[in-house]
């Protein structure tokens, strides 16, 4: 590999100096060039505004061609059943690949495929098979974008690149929404997802000015260079049984039983005060937490490798009570909006703290993106969960019954971490700096 006049080498923070070929690091693994950290802010901006079209624009779309809601909940109840039986498959297909981009690039196409098949033939058939298709290739899109971070970066400039993923996802989320938004309003329902298949392009040639080289493949999957490997360390079944990993699957099924809820039940109350205005405060309680993500997320990255995790972990699930109880207590709509702060500070903390954590667990096994997938699994369950239980205790009893009750469990989230949860921060770094010695 030629070497520039002045090595490319990346500091702790994940900085890069200049823009040059790639010299190697002291571990013999080459930094990351300007070109392929900048391709990656821009892979996960478009890729967050393909995804979008696939939200609440479906139900939008297929009502207008006449399809009844019984149709509809079933077509989102078979995606949402294939994206959570498919997240432990999708994260070891990432860890048995040789390239995470491939992977990740046929699943972009694989997706504006769906999104071109919603486009054209809103049929039952059409419409299932893309759902489908669309579950399955995001099932391995999660796990590719934070294996070719870390292999790109390493696992002391993770958390960091972590949070500097969330800020360019929740920009891309937001950029998107407005928009389809926009196209849906002033063309039709259906321009959506024509929309969506051509931001696949732009996904497609931000991924591609990601240099392969620069992605370490043992570094993607948490592997660890050494002489002679630990069996026990790389056996699955270990990875799986490894405290931390239970402790924290379990704190994160958790947090989403508390909040995947909670905006459902807050738009229907906005609903029920003040009709007039509530598509459009509804919209800005999405938007207040989507700014908060972009604005914290590096942050956050930044803090838990000085702080470590647990502190972090413990602000969020103290944002999360603290929303709860302001849910069931606040009744001016308006202040509702102000309530939704703490929503993003929650979303902050657990967008780099998810994949961070299951990277410090992982470190070593060669399992990495098999681990995110078991979260992963936790996340799907939890929300799943969430939505039945939270629609009947607020039926049964009452919307602020309801919220205090899913503070309640965010409240059980904050004790667990507190005294069972181990911080991970320390045998990540230890780990790390073996590596890089």
């Amino acid at each position: 590999m030629l070497l520039s006049r002045k090595p490319n080498y990346a500091d702790r923070e994940g900085r890069v100096e200049q823009d040059n070929v790639s010299a190697p690091s002291p571990a013999g693994i080459p930094a990351p060039s300007r070109q392929s950290l900048r391709g990656l802010d821009w892979f996960i901006f478009f890729l967050a505004d393909v995804q979008t079209g696939f939200g609440p624009f479906i139900a939008v779309y297929l009502t207008t061609q006449k399809w009844t809601q019984v149709e509809i909940g079933l077509v989102l109840s078979i995606g949402g059943i294939v994206a959570l039986i498919g997240q432990m498959p999708g994260g070891a297909i990432i860890d048995a690949a040789k390239s995470e981009r491939l992977v990740a690039g046929l699943a972009i196409v694989t997706i504006g495929c769906c999104a071109l098949a919603y486009a054209a033939m809103p049929i039952f058939p059409v419409v299932v098979a893309a759902a489908t298709l669309h579950a399955a290739a995001s099932c391995v899109l999660g796990p590719a974008i934070a294996a070719i971070s870390l292999g790109l970066v390493g696992p002391l400039a993770i958390g960091e690149r972590l949070g500097r993923n969330a800020r360019f996802a929740s920009l891309g989320n937001g950029v998107a929404a407005a928009v389809m938004g926009t196209a849906g309003y002033l063309l039709s329902s259906r321009s959506v997802f024509l929309v969506t298949f051509l931001l696949a392009i732009p996904t497609l040639i931000a991924l591609s000015r990601i240099r392969e080289h620069e992605v370490d493949i043992a570094r993607c999957h948490g592997a660890m260079p050494r002489e002679a490997e630990d069996r026990g360390d790389t056996n699955i079944w270990h990875l799986i049984r490894q405290r931390p990993l239970i402790v924290f699957a379990f704190s994160v099924l958790l947090l989403q039983l508390a909040n995947a809820s909670m905006m459902p039940l807050m738009a229907s109350a906005v609903t029920a005060r003040s009709s007039q205005w509530a598509t459009v405060l509804v919209a800005f309680c999405i938007v207040v937490p989507q700014a908060i993500v972009a604005l914290l997320s590096p942050t956050v990255g930044r803090k838990a490798q000085a702080w470590g995790r647990r502190p972090l972990l413990l602000i969020g699930f103290a944002a999360l009570t603290i929303r709860g109880l302001l849910f069931a207590t606040v009744r001016d709509p308006y202040l509702l909006v102000l309530v939704q702060v703490f929503d993003g500070l929650t979303a902050a903390v657990f967008a780099v703290m998810i994949p961070l954590i299951v990277a410090d667990v992982a470190f070593g096994s060669g399992h990495f993106n098999l681990a995110q997938g078991v979260v992963g699994t936790a996340t799907g369950i939890g929300a799943s969960l969430s939505t039945a239980l939270g629609g009947y205790v607020s039926d049964k009893f009452g919307n602020a019954t309801a919220f205090i009750g899913l503070s309640g469990v965010a409240a059980t989230g904050l004790l667990l971490i507190l005294f069972v949860m181990p911080e991970t921060r320390r045998k990540g770094m230890i780990a790390a700096k073996e590596m890089a010695g």
